[in-house]
């Protein structure tokens, strides 16, 4: 395994630090010890009180049950408590820090990360495998870590009663050890590789077929997707039986050789008997095994985590850019946003936004979706994109708002925009999708969402603003619901209350992508118009840059600035995908 691969990278996130990492394996070593130690005091009292010595002679052996019953429990308390703590903590860490590399890159950039994952498999592998890392720590790294010490201190300590009881255990841990692990590589290997891949399969097939339940009762292709769901959950279910198999095999092996080993020192320790050996010493050394096994036996189940872990971690690889080493950010997000664009007076000379021979493609996609885009639009300046199917407008409105990257320059107030992190870039440029997605809330949620400190007051004003003020109180007020993803919501109303999002929000520049795609043709031209005369604002400060992309007519009067871009030419994908003019209507 390659030290310096992404997987790699991703396992030593999720293993605490040693500062809050040690304190669990320290009191996971005390508890297993304390295990081996009370069988240990147990057998001896117990054949040492047969014998019938004074009851002085068995006093320290009877505390030393009681302290190693209660040291047992609390230690393992207190290890369950720090070693779950740490992990929980680093997992919390790491989940924060791999969000934070995928915002830049959403919503358009993970296309291009997990090749070949579906929506789904793309969730499971943000929250299942990111859940599965913690294991690193809590079923790899510490059982190992604690097996190993409590076996060398159990063997130290046979050796000191019989030197060949010693040796017996040391052989049946080193062949217990090697057996189990062979046999559960066998079984469930293979299984254990497998389940985090097809835990994704599954959950894709599901989210497929709950977003689409309508169109496949439609079509009648209902029965063969939930064949492809069982189908999946099958092989998912058949892989967890043999992980299961192979726990069980495990376990067996392993019973058996305690067993083994425990005949293996009543063989060493019988002729030794009266010759430097007492019966209770005998009982120690016999019995002593079937603890240490029990230790022992978290050992294969720890390398089979492991399998089930570092598939995890390279499907997280997978979906997360190649610098995963620095998803836990060391300094503060404002430290990292860069330059604020100018503003104020001084500003008045520099542009809003500076496009320079700007060109766009998607991830994962070879040819440009357009290219050679000049614009220079300032405060109050109302712009229509136009250009048929495919000529990249969509594609434009995602580049304003960074959700996908660009060549040639795009400056921002005077700045460029790769200088300001995705969200500063988002708070002065604004985007209003072409189906925008309503909360299964009220009215009052849904544009909270944009200003969450705002009173009903101002949301009723807005409302009023964007022409839905009469209807939100038709419905009942801003308590009456949306329902879920708007359904209860036209198109032109679900526009308009974007529009109100983006004045609640009070960005500088507002982008409509497609703004009357879904709104009737005779209503289409007034909504146009209340966008372009609503969210331009007034004059002054309350001014506002609007850029439109429209596949339909724009009157002129509402317009300062006209772009289009024109539809590639697909017979030549080694060339420019589009091109684009300006033309001023001032």
């Amino acid at each position: 395994m390659n030290a310096d691969s992404p997987t790699v990278a991703v396992l030593r996130l999720a293993q605490p630090p040693l500062g809050s990492f040690m304190p669990g394996v320290f009191f996971g070593v005390i508890s297993a010890f304390s295990s081996v130690g009370l069988l240990a005091t147990s057998a001896w009292l117990i054949t040492r009180a047969a014998e019938h010595p004074p009851i002085l002679f068995l006093g320290a052996a009877i505390v030393g049950v009681r302290a190693f019953a209660l040291l047992r429990a609390s230690a393992r308390y207190v290890e369950r408590l720090s070693s779950h703590d740490a992990a929980f903590r680093q997992l919390s860490a790491l989940r924060v820090g791999i969000y934070r590399r995928l915002v830049p890159l959403a919503p358009d950039g993970l296309r291009g990360s997990a090749r070949g994952a579906g929506r789904g498999d793309l969730l499971a592998r943000l929250v299942n495998d990111v859940d599965e890392l913690q294991n690193m720590p809590l079923r790899v790294v510490q059982p190992l870590l604690v097996t190993v010490v409590t076996a060398v201190l159990s063997v130290v300590g046979v050796s000191i009663v019989l030197p060949s009881a010693g040796v017996a255990l040391a052989v049946a841990l080193l062949l217990a050890f090697g057996a189990a692990t062979l046999v559960q590589s066998a079984i469930a290997g293979r299984a254990e590789r497998s389940i985090a891949p097809l835990r994704g399969a599954l959950a894709d097939q599901l989210l497929d077929y709950v977003s689409n339940i309508d169109v496949l009762v439609a079509f009648d292709a209902l029965p063969g997707r939930i064949a492809r769901v069982e189908a999946a959950d099958h092989r998912l279910r058949v892989a967890t039986l043999a992980r299961a198999g192979g726990a069980g095999a495990t376990s067996a092996i392993l019973a058996a050789l305690a067993t083994l080993a425990s005949a293996a020192a009543l063989l060493v320790g019988v002729p030794a008997l009266g010759h430097g050996l007492e019966g209770p010493a005998l009982t120690v050394i016999a019995l002593i095994p079937l603890a240490v096994f029990e230790v022992v036996a978290s050992a294969p189940l720890a390398l089979g985590a492991f399998r089930q872990v570092h598939a995890s971690a390279r499907r997280v690889a997978d979906a997360t850019p190649t610098n995963i080493s620095r998803a836990i950010p060391t300094e503060p997000a404002a430290r990292r946003s860069g330059p604020a664009p100018q503003t104020g007076p001084r500003a008045e000379s520099v542009p809003m936004l500076q496009l320079t021979d700007v060109g766009a493609c998607w991830p994962g996609e070879s040819g440009t979706a357009f290219s050679g885009l000049n614009l220079s639009l300032r405060r109050g300046d109302r712009v229509v994109v136009e250009g048929a199917s495919g000529s990249g407008k969509t594609t434009l409105a995602h580049v304003l708002v960074r959700f996908l990257d660009y060549t040639g320059s795009y400056r921002i107030g005077g700045v460029e925009s790769r200088q300001l992190s995705g969200d500063s870039v988002r708070d002065i440029v604004g985007l209003c999708e072409q189906s925008p997605y309503l909360f299964d809330e009220d009215i009052r949620q849904n544009l909270l969402f944009a200003h969450d400190s705002a009173t009903d007051e101002q949301l009723v004003a807005v409302l009023a603003r964007v022409g839905l003020a009469d209807w939100m109180r038709e419905r009942g007020g801003l308590s009456a619901r949306v329902g879920d993803g708007g359904v209860l919501v036209s198109g032109g109303q679900a526009q308009r209350l974007a529009l109100a999002r983006a004045l609640l929000a009070n960005f500088p520049v507002i982008v409509f992508d497609e703004p009357t795609a879904n709104v009737d043709p005779e209503l289409a031209t007034q909504l146009m118009r209340d966008i372009l005369t609503v969210a331009g604002g007034d004059t002054g400060d309350d001014q506002r840059t609007v850029i439109v992309i429209s596949h339909t007519p724009v009157p002129a009067d509402l317009v300062s600035h006209r772009v289009r871009l024109e539809t590639p030419d697909r017979t030549f994908p080694e060339g420019p995908a589009s091109h684009a003019h300006t033309g001023d209507d001032r």
